[in-house]
């Protein structure tokens, strides 16, 4: 990978970060900001002029499609995101072990603590402390969810909800597996369509069968996330709120469908009874509602490390590649997407999309990888793994972090928070333009506020180096 043609990926999008973040971001969501239009647009005019499609390389598979509808291209160019130190490269690599190591050490870290760094653009790991040490990720695992999905469904993909009529006075309210879905639209759609052909009264049902059971993580009901289902409305919350925990609906397929009956009363269609599970299969169809772009759904995962969007894109690259729609089912395809991109997966764990299960298994190296492999040039549709990145001081979870530092605007990274474990994934761009992928993880950390701080330190000695 010539420097000429890499690193700029993201270096402009370190320069953007801190030039527009502040004004850009809160209008309609970090991910549909200023900064996020201005990356994607020279991530776009980039590949363009290496005469390759700005939109991703593969097709958008429907509710039909199945394995044929995806094929991942050869995977020659991740092999040399990770080769020794003395090999290819151009430049002098900065000299960060006596920067990092004592950083590595400090007091508010764990017992176990492991990083890696890598020269995106070389393609050399500049630095490593135990990379290969697989730990509890946390929430970083959302970054190997971003691209299998990506990979798999393409950027441009959009889940869809659907309303069909199985028969006079019956209608079915789909599931398309859309966490963000906002039912007024659809409801007003369908009450159009109803009326059209003079139904004014109906029985409703609702159809979950697009995702498999369990609906429920292991973390059980909690307000990180809500029981994982094909029918849900904003995600289950009950507060109004649009990222964060939240309260959440036990039953969120029910909650949305006894919503989506009350909408249609609005629009002067009577719901007998209250709507019950059924089947939409056969059914003809009176409405849809698509999501926004996929692409725009890995961004706000990222940058507000949003546990639902999470779940649900990992059983939609399931099913996509044939395999259940279920925790498990999405565990194996995140696996077999980064072993077909050639991230070498030696010690990884996937249990679940998110990050939530302490199971999960993942070592610095494996994630600084996947990093480097969204700045390849070959991969220009997994480049919204680096546009959802959160910009450190401005966007989503690192919006309060690494303030008044030298990181601030310049590291976009990926956190990860649970119980005993803190971690961090990004990248930043050193003062002479050189790109870095780097994962920073600790395990037994007595102060979770601690230890973020000197995971902030080691990232921001990068942005320095």
């Amino acid at each position: 990978m010539p420097v000429g043609r890499t690193w700029p990926i993201v270096a402009g999008s370190a320069a953007i970060g801190l030039a527009v973040a502040v004004g850009a971001v809160a209008t309609a969501g970090p991910w549909e900001s200023g900064q996020r239009t201005a990356e994607r647009a020279y991530a776009a005019a980039r590949d363009r002029r290496l005469d390759r499609p700005a939109g991703g390389a593969h097709a958008a598979p429907g509710h039909g499609a199945g394995p044929a509808a995806w094929a991942l291209p050869p995977a020659r160019a991740a092999a040399p995101v990770l080769v020794p130190a003395s090999a290819g490269g151009t430049g002098t690599a900065p000299p960060l072990a006596p920067r990092l190591n004592p950083l590595m050490s400090a007091p508010g870290l764990g017992p176990l603590t492991t990083g890696a760094v890598i020269d995106v653009a070389g393609g050399r790991l500049l630095y490593g402390h135990d990379p290969a040490t697989a730990t509890t990720p946390a929430s970083t695992t959302k970054l190997a969810t971003a691209v299998a999905a990506l990979g798999v469904l393409g950027p441009d993909h959009r889940l869809t909800t659907s309303v069909v009529s199985t028969g006079p006075g019956r209608i079915v309210l789909v599931g398309g597996g859309d966490p963000t879905l906002d039912l007024t639209q659809l409801a007003a759609d369908t009450a159009a369509a109803l009326k059209s052909g003079g139904t004014r009264t109906v029985t409703l049902t609702y159809d979950t069968s697009w995702f498999g059971a369990p609906a429920l993580h292991t973390i059980g009901y909690n307000d990180n996330l809500a029981p994982v289902t094909a029918l849900m409305a904003d995600e289950g919350r009950l507060d109004n709120s649009s990222s964060g925990p939240a309260p959440r609906a036990q039953d969120p397929a029910a909650s949305a469908a006894a919503s989506f009956a009350s909408l249609l009363a609005g629009h002067g269609v009577t719901v007998r009874d209250e709507p019950e599970p059924g089947s939409g299969k056969g059914g003809t169809v009176l409405a849809t509602q698509q999501s926004a772009a996929l692409s725009d759904l890995v961004e706000r995962m990222l940058t507000n490390s949003d546990n639902d969007l999470a779940e649900a894109l990992v059983r939609q690259t399931a099913r996509a590649l044939g395999l259940p729609a279920t925790f498990a089912g999405g565990a194996q395809a995140v696996r077999r997407v980064l072993g077909r991109y050639g991230v070498p997966l030696t010690g990884a764990v996937f249990t679940d999309g998110s990050g939530l299960d302490h199971r999960d298994r993942l070592s610095p190296q494996i994630l600084a990888r996947v990093l480097a492999l969204a700045a390849a040039p070959d991969h220009p549709e997994l480049r919204p793994v680096l546009t959802g990145l959160p910009v450190a001081g401005f966007t989503g979870t690192l919006s309060s972090r690494f303030r008044a530092t030298p990181g601030a605007g310049v590291v976009h990274a990926k956190t990860g928070t649970l119980t005993g474990t803190n971690t961090i994934a990004g990248t930043t761009v050193t003062p002479e333009g050189r790109l870095l992928a780097f994962s920073f993880m600790t395990q037994g950390a007595p102060d979770p506020s601690a230890a973020q701080s000197a995971l902030d330190r080691l990232a921001t000695a990068l942005a320095g180096s």
